[in-house]
């Protein structure tokens, strides 16, 4: 069983004086990379690591494949924190969530990510409590207010606080809005809600430091880095294929064979 050290470490880098920046991995290489680069935790993406595992996001990855994941990324990012989104925990059965989670406790994982898929906020609190009666892990709660558009203006911020006080009076010890890129209402839910506020990284969001004084503990990439990552292999191979340049698929951009290789090489 995973030792309470490593999930209140987790804890503890989302009450410092700076934001959190997770570069979300779909892999264990893209957690390796991001490792390598400094990161203070290591977060996953649900669809880029359902992707990476030949399966669609949204809670239809098998849970052995997700656990199989698991066990590759750990063995790669040493004593870093590592956090997983579970999405909805693949089942509306609370007590088969929490058997997920503490399964994936047991391989070394301080934090997880549960959504609400923008439905009532009964069955999230029944499985966050159910998670944190059975095991030690920062559960960081999603709110798809935002992200479904279930609200807008100061409704959507007032439903956002109702949910947030009720995942946190569950167990939560984060709140994720994706979604959310106004800093007034950041401002005012982090100030309702008492546990740290974690949004989605967007083009035109504020920089980290304004993202800090609006409130806002955490700054996550989400899919964004596994699509980038993609989308540049997606666009050499189809030149490559239509034209047979030889010159697309080596740049300056790629990896270096041997030091990428040696990301890999310990026990």
């Amino acid at each position: 069983m995973q030792t309470q050290s490593a999930a209140a470490a987790f804890r503890a880098l989302h009450h410092g004086d700076e934001v959190l920046l997770l570069p979300n991995a779909w892999d264990a290489a893209s957690a390796a990379i991001f490792r390598q680069l400094g990161a203070r935790a290591i977060a996953t993406t649900s669809a880029g690591l359902a992707w990476a595992c030949g399966f669609a996001d949204g809670d239809v990855l098998p849970r052995e494949d997700l656990l199989a994941a698991v066990r590759r990324i750990r063995r790669v990012i040493g004593d870093l924190p590592l956090s997983i989104d579970v999405e909805g925990g693949y089942s509306d059965d609370p007590q088969a969530v929490a058997e997920l989670i503490e399964r994936l406790v047991d391989l070394g994982v301080a934090g997880i990510n549960i959504e609400d898929g923008g439905r009532d906020t009964s069955l999230l609190a029944t499985k966050i409590e159910a998670i944190v009666q059975r095991c030690d892990v920062f559960v960081n709660a999603r709110c798809d207010v935002y992200l479904r558009e279930l609200a807008a203006g100061d409704d959507a911020v007032r439903e956002t606080i109702a949910r947030g006080k009720r995942y946190a009076q569950a167990g939560a010890g984060g709140l994720f809005v994706p979604g959310l890129d106004d800093t007034q209402a950041m401002a005012a839910i982090a100030r309702d809600v008492t546990i740290p506020l974690g949004v989605f990284a967007v083009p035109g969001l504020p920089a980290a430091s304004e993202l800090f004084a609006a409130g806002v503990r955490r700054l996550s990439a989400g899919e964004s880095l596994a699509a980038l990552a993609y989308g540049a292999a997606r666009e050499a191979a189809e030149a490559f294929l239509r034209d047979g340049d030889s010159a697309v698929v080596r740049t300056a951009r790629n990896l270096d064979y041997g030091p990428t290789n040696a990301l890999f090489s310990g026990d």
